[in-house]
């Protein structure tokens, strides 16, 4: 390469520096890149010292040239690579979050220790709350709700605290435990409203499982957002991860309602993108927000029961 620069050199009587600011770059520093930007466009270049830094230097006749290459160059890659998704505040919603997975593991124990009675009987809390198709299109809402608090043993209830415990505390430290949690509800009893529509009458079903996979939905949505500026398969990562997830996690099992576990990712991945979008545009929701938002899915839940048993 330097014999080929010594034979370009002798072919040109006069060279002249190329100044940085001709190119539109407000540090006076000649980036190596330029010298393959040059190479490509045939323009021959060489360099030379000039005190403690590096000078570029072009023919007269090809100036011009330079000058424009470069700052086509410049103008083309001024915001590449993109920038890294903004550090977030992580909101330390651990307190929140395991208080909502014992209560829920308590009524798993309550619901089969039979040690409440309604009115002189003991309830049948899955008759009275699990997800019946032909009974939710003829009005009973609440099922939507209650549905997701019920599980059919232990091993169904731990699977469900410690895949989705794990999920939804990635999802509150992101965006604080009340926002999290009500779409986490609103995730799981729009899957399951979805999947009884198109059920028969007889299907019936219980398990938060269709708000696990809405919050493994939300994380995929969010990461779409936040990878927005980056290649596409960046871009289509959270999507297939979380794809894969609902294949390993959630097709499996002779009781598995594959339905419910695709809506609530189906809900899931545009209830992530919405959220994300505000939160970057308006700011993390306040504190008090977040309590008011868990607040208000607590008394949801409650309010479903109370209508089933009365």
């Amino acid at each position: 390469m330097d014999a080929q620069n010594e034979t370009v050199t002798a072919q040109w009587d006069v060279w002249l520096p190329l100044d940085p600011a001709a190119v539109g770059m407000a540090e006076q520093q000649v980036k190596p890149v330029w010298l393959l930007v040059l190479s490509a466009r045939e323009i021959p270049y060489r360099l030379a010292p000039d005190q403690s830094e590096m000078q570029l230097l072009v023919p007269e006749e090809h100036l011009q040239a330079a000058i424009y290459e470069l700052q086509c160059y410049e103008t083309e890659n001024r915001n590449w690579p993109p920038p890294s998704p903004p550090t977030r505040e992580l909101d330390q919603g651990v307190l929140a979050t395991l208080s909502i997975l014992i209560l829920l593991a308590a009524f798993h124990n309550l619901v089969h220790a039979d040690l409440f009675m309604i009115n002189g009987a003991l309830p049948d809390w899955f008759s009275l709350g699990m997800v019946q198709a032909g009974s939710i299109r003829a009005g009973e809402w609440w099922r939507l709700i209650t549905a997701l608090t019920l599980h059919a043993d232990l091993s169904h209830l731990l699977g469900n605290l410690a895949i989705g415990g794990l999920f939804v505390f990635l999802l509150c430290r992101e965006w604080g435990s009340g926002l999290s949690w009500s779409l986490t509800l609103l995730a799981g009893l729009s899957g399951n409203l979805a999947n009884a529509c198109l059920q028969s009458a007889a299907h019936n079903s219980v398990g938060a499982s269709t708000a696990v996979f809405g919050v493994v939905g939300m994380l995929a949505g969010s990461g779409v957002i936040r990878n927005r500026h980056q290649a596409l398969q960046r871009l289509l990562l959270p999507l297939a991860g979380a794809a894969a997830l609902l294949v390993v996690l959630g097709s499996e099992g002779k009781n598995t309602d594959l339905g419910a576990h695709l809506f609530g990712l189906l809900f899931g991945v545009p209830l992530g993108v919405i959220a994300e979008l505000l939160i970057r545009r308006f700011g993390p929701v306040p504190r008090t927000a977040n309590l008011l938002l868990g607040l208000l899915s607590m008394v949801c839940v409650a309010g479903a029961w109370w209508l089933a048993i009365s």
